[in-house]
């Protein structure tokens, strides 16, 4: 089934097959298993239950729903969690196949739109009942408290087919069940298969085309936002676990290098975070959305990915002691040296949307050259997106009526195109020196991550300071 978006935009093709054509690191067709259900399912239910899933069997056919695993699991201000509703459904007399639909929430306070306090339960709390004792959502927080059961407090969410998953668990059964199926007539053994499983969030359409060893992906944003460093990490993930290295650029001062490498390779505690909010970076009187909280999720999303194995690096480029074109020029160099470094790695470079255009002159200055310009005449296979978005709001920096810098929670106005993340090409480079775009959503504006003091980003104190 094809969707339209603008008229133009054809995101996925899902057809029947035996065989799966990549054309991005989703796959295009729908895993065909050559045995019917009952020798099928009993390989499914092995494989989620090698690799760690709690799961409950839907009575009356061959299904199962997953429990809820968190992204980049046990982070201190990971904010997505991710549960699977999976059936075998029959192809014929003698096939079958499996649809594997996850559904994706977001729960972290710090993620949420300012003055959000949205819930998935009823919130029993009110002004002569702050506690809500007595209230469905009171007896859930106490059980979370007494047994560290699992309860998701937001209200983001979105469902979608995971066909990546689809094809991981024929890959790994499939064999299985073949030889199973020569060896013995009777009913085929249950066999572990245990397999590294990194939860990356629903599949990034058309991230696989530009996110390849040896290319440079230069991601144009709108500052502020809770989902442009979400998108990133999860790209990061979605690239990493494709066996493919990959390193993230951040517009922080590349004077904080050792600082993020540090952190990088840390576990994560209160003195590794406390170390890394030291940075005058992230307590500068005019925070302009770079520093936020969302920004130190990505940090913390890219450390979980490198403790769990994952190739993953990161590097700082910004050269803010420059202005115009000699800053432009600096971020180039530090970009085209990380890149030459890197030949076998794709590169994640997200910054103001400015930077990474590859076309000469803006309105006010007809000759200037940006970032992304300069990048382009060294180095092949160099991509610029810019963002697009629903409406919503950001957290930027802009000049006030009174002709003073005013930081806060600004509207911004998009373009609906759905829920889910995605990656759009044009028909080459554009009029303002874009290839395509990525597509987040509907935005919304992430606080900075230290406001006022040295609180660590996703401490509690942070979190319920009224920021």
């Amino acid at each position: 089934m094809r969707r339209s978006v603008w008229g133009w935009l054809w995101l996925l093709v899902v057809v029947s097959g035996c065989t799966s054509r990549f054309v991005d690191f989703a796959p295009d067709e729908e895993a065909i298993y050559a045995q019917p259900i009952d020798e099928v399912w009993p390989q499914v239910r092995a494989y989620f239950r090698a690799n760690g899933f709690a799961f409950r069997e839907v009575p009356g056919g061959a299904s199962l729903e997953t429990e809820w695993r968190e992204e980049f699991a046990g982070s201190r201000v990971s904010a997505y969690w991710h549960r699977y509703l999976v059936t075998a459904r029959p192809e014929g007399p003698h096939r079958c196949k499996l649809v594997i639909t996850r559904e994706s929430r977001s729960v972290n306070k710090a993620l949420k739109a300012p003055g959000s306090e949205l819930l998935w339960v009823v919130d029993g709390r009110t002004n002569d009942n702050p506690s809500g004792i007595g209230s469905p959502m009171a007896a859930m927080l106490a059980q979370q408290q007494s047994d560290e059961a699992v309860v998701l407090v937001g209200e983001s969410q979105q469902s979608a087919r995971d066909l990546v998953l689809e094809w991981k668990v024929f890959r790994k059964i499939s064999p299985v069940i073949a030889r199973e199926k020569k060896t013995s007539s009777a009913s085929p053994d249950v066999e572990v298969m245990k397999d590294a499983m990194v939860e990356c969030g629903v599949p990034i359409l058309g991230l696989g085309r530009l996110a390849r060893a040896g290319n440079v992906v230069l991601l144009g944003e709108v500052h502020g936002t809770q989902q442009v460093p979400h998108f990133v990490a999860q790209s990061a993930c979605q690239v990493a676990t494709q066996a493919i290295p990959v390193t993230v650029g951040v517009e922080v001062p590349a004077g904080n290098q050792a600082r993020l490498e540090t952190f990088l390779a840390s576990e994560g505690g209160e003195e590794d975070w406390a170390k890394l909010m030291e940075s005058p970076f992230w307590r500068s009187p005019y925070p302009d959305g770079r520093n936020s909280e969302a920004v130190a999720y990505l940090l913390e999303a890219l450390r979980k990915l490198r403790a769990q194995g994952m190739d993953v690096r990161l590097f700082a480029y910004d050269h803010p002691a420059l202005e115009g074109e000699a800053r432009e020029e600096a971020m180039a160099r530090t970009v085209l040296e990380v890149a030459a470094a890197s030949p076998g790695r794709a590169l994640l470079v997200v910054s103001g949307n400015l930077h990474p255009r590859q076309v000469q002159g803006l309105p006010w200055n007809r000759d200037y050259q940006p970032m992304g310009l300069r990048v382009a005449r060294e180095r092949r296979d160099v991509h610029s997106l810019d963002v697009a978005y629903k409406s919503g709001t950001v957290w930027i920096c802009a000049v006030g009526p009174e002709q003073k810098l005013d930081c806060g929670v600004k509207p911004a106005r998009g373009q609906d195109n759905g829920d889910r993340y995605f990656v759009q090409l044009f028909n080459g480079l554009n009029d303002q020196g874009y290839h395509g775009i990525f597509y987040v959503g509907e935005v919304s504006a992430s606080m900075p991550a230290v406001f006022q003091g040295m609180e660590p980003a996703g401490d509690v104190r942070a979190t319920s300071s009224g920021r």
